[in-house]
Order: structure tokens, then sequence, then C-alpha cells
């Protein structure tokens, strides 16, 4: 009974502000806003969870390097052990190539030097493909507000127009573009936030990462460099300490049992 009284209350032709009526009140423009910022939300979530899977890939073959790779009896039985994909094993690859590429040259080149750069070489390609699509949540975080603003402006514009047009504009005839307006400006924050907090915490960990390969590369260019003489000292797992015996007690150095003296 309290729909129809409520139905009867209502002023036919009563204009809806909803948010498809306030898109319809945009036109072209607003859904030509509203799709460009969808392209921006849509890429920059493929490339946060993208960067995500291969940023982890490399952080565990690091924890697969630290665990087996130095106890192996040479570069070349190390790198077996390792993806063949994987970021470290390119490394390796490349500072063994570099290696007996150095033979070759008849140009006199310092052998720490032409490893040094071939071995830049390779971790500067390695960042350069983890960097790859933080650009676009830079440009995204950067200018998402800017085409919200853009939607803003335009509805506030179609506003202005109807109350000139009409003289003397009802609140309804001008509340649908100053609606859409409003709804540009939220959808273009709510882009922009998380491609700024998915492009500084993907730079983060990849900051961890080059550091963790500069590490390696570090260790690679000694080994090399040395004949296999320097390299990373692997921690072995010893057996767990004994307790102390206690102030007075007896020890098996102590002649015929008799507890000494505490030291003082």
């Amino acid at each position: 009974m309290l729909t129809p009284i409520l139905a009867a209350g209502a002023p036919a032709g009563a204009p809806n502000f909803g948010f498809w009526e306030a898109l319809q009140q945009g036109g072209a423009i607003a859904f030509g806003t509203l799709g460009i910022l969808v392209i921006m939300s849509v890429g920059s979530f493929y490339i946060l969870f993208t960067k995500l899977f291969e940023q982890q890939k490399i952080m565990n073959q690091a924890k697969r390097v630290r665990a087996t790779f130095w106890q192996s009896n040479s570069l070349r039985e190390g790198a077996a052990k390792l993806d063949k994909n994987s970021a470290y094993r390119q490394i390796v690859d490349d500072g063994l190539a570099a290696q007996e590429q150095h033979g070759k040259l008849t140009d006199p080149v310092e052998a720490h030097d032409w490893l040094h750069g071939s071995l830049a070489r390779s971790e500067a390609s390695i960042n350069s493909k983890l960097n790859g699509g933080l650009a676009f949540l830079a440009t995204v975080g950067a200018t998402s507000p800017f085409v919200g603003l853009f939607g803003t402006v335009v509805g506030i514009y179609r506003a202005l127009v109807k109350i000139g047009a009409a003289g003397q504009a009802a609140i309804g005839d001008v509340a649908g573009p100053v609606g859409e307006a409003l709804i540009m400006t939220a959808i273009g924050l709510v882009v922009a936030v998380p491609a700024v907090l998915a492009y500084n915490w993907l730079q983060r960990r990849n900051k961890s990462i080059a550091e963790d390969l500069s590490a390696f590369s570090n260790d690679v260019l000694g080994y090399l460099a040395s004949n296999g003489a320097v390299r990373p000292t692997v921690a072995a797992r010893g057996p767990a300490p004994t307790a102390k015996p206690a102030v007075g007690s007896t020890t098996a150095g102590q002649a015929g049992g008799v507890p000494t003296a505490p030291r003082v």
C-alpha cells in the first residue's frame, strides 16, 4: 500500500539522477572520458599483477642461488642447476661468454674491465625488463586526475549553458550536468591512486632485486677474475652449541673430579 502512495506523490516525469543518467547528460564526451579512464585502470592492474609475478619469480631464483649455486665446483655446474630463463643464469652465462671472448681480442683490454662491462650490461638488461610498464603506471597516476577534470569542466560548462539558456533554471535542469562533473572527478581519482601506489611499491621491490643482482654479479666477477679462488662463503650448518657448565661444577679437565674455585 505504501508503494502506490509514494508513486502517486511523485511528480510525473521527475528526473532520475543516477549514474547512467548523469553519463547520458554528458553525451559522447562523458562516455569517451569514462572509456579512457576505464582503459587506464585496466592497464594499471594488468601491469601490477604481471610485474608482481615477474618479481616473485626472480626472488625465488635468488633463494635457490643462495642455497645451492655456490656449493658447486664451477660456474658451469652451478648454472646448470638454475632455470634456463633465470635472471641469475643469464648473468653467469654472460660472464662465461665474456671470459671466452676476452682471449679473442686483438686490442689488449684489461680482463677485469672487460668482464665488469659485460656483467654490467647483463644487469642493465634485466633491470630494464623489470622496469618495463612502470612508465605507464606513472603516466596514469599523473594524468588520470586531469582526464577526470576534463569531464568536470565539460559538465560544469553544460550546466552554465542550461542556466543561461533558461534565464532562471531550476535545480533539476543543472543537477544532471553537475552530477556528471562530480562523477568524472571521482573516477579520475579512483584510477590515479592505485596506479601511484602500485608504481611506488613495484619500484621498491625492483630496487631490492637490483641490489641482489648487483651483489651476485660482483661475486661472479670475483670468481672469474681469480680463476675460482675467490667465491662467497657459504654458511654451513654446524652442531648445536653445548651448554656451558655451571660455575663450580666438576669437569673432565679437573684432576680427580675435585671442583676448583671459580676464576675471578
